[in-house]
């Protein structure tokens, strides 16, 4: 899809201006790496509309849009419960400190089976076990943005170095 259809749509016409941007849509390192960092933050932290976010935040930054879109698909059906229950499992570590403000400690959850979730959800103190499960996804989603970064931008390079040495050779 081009950027001019886009602009043309009655909803993202208010946002024309910014669309058209040839920074949005170019691909060159940082661009490419700021949007998987982008899709990948958003795509961890947010449970729905993470596509909107991620796009949205690619325009404030002037990173790739469309990478920025693809990044989120790092959630699926088949990752994001190994993706929450790992959030949980961390946040529950580091916010075991949190007997001090009443809130009381998290459950613990050993193995990864419904049964063990569903036992952690009736022995939980609902708000120690969302307190930890938001803490784990702000670190995982950072963490993940942070080297989506870093993928994103070497990939590019060394995708970018290939094309400009076979249009040497020939």
């Amino acid at each position: 899809m081009s950027p001019l259809r886009l602009v043309r749509n009655r909803w993202l016409r208010p946002f024309a201006q910014r669309l058209l941007d040839r920074r949005l849509w170019r691909p060159t390192p940082h661009t490419i790496g700021l949007g998987v960092a982008l899709g990948m933050f958003f795509g961890i932290l947010m449970p729905v509309a993470q596509m909107l976010f991620a796009v949205g935040s690619a325009t404030m930054v002037r990173a790739n849009v469309v990478v920025a879109a693809l990044g989120t698909l790092i959630t699926n059906p088949f990752t994001a419960p190994p993706i929450y229950l790992a959030a949980y499992q961390l946040g529950a570590s580091l916010t075991g400190g949190l007997d001090a403000l009443g809130v009381g400690p998290a459950p613990r959850i050993e193995a990864f089976s419904f049964d063990a979730l569903t036992q952690a959800a009736a022995s939980a103190s609902w708000s120690g076990a969302a307190c930890a499960f938001v803490v784990g996804l702000l670190v995982i989603a950072s963490l993940a943005g942070l080297a989506g970064y870093g993928v994103g931008w070497c990939a590019s390079r060394l995708l970018g170095h290939a094309r400009q040495h076979s249009r040497l050779r020939v």
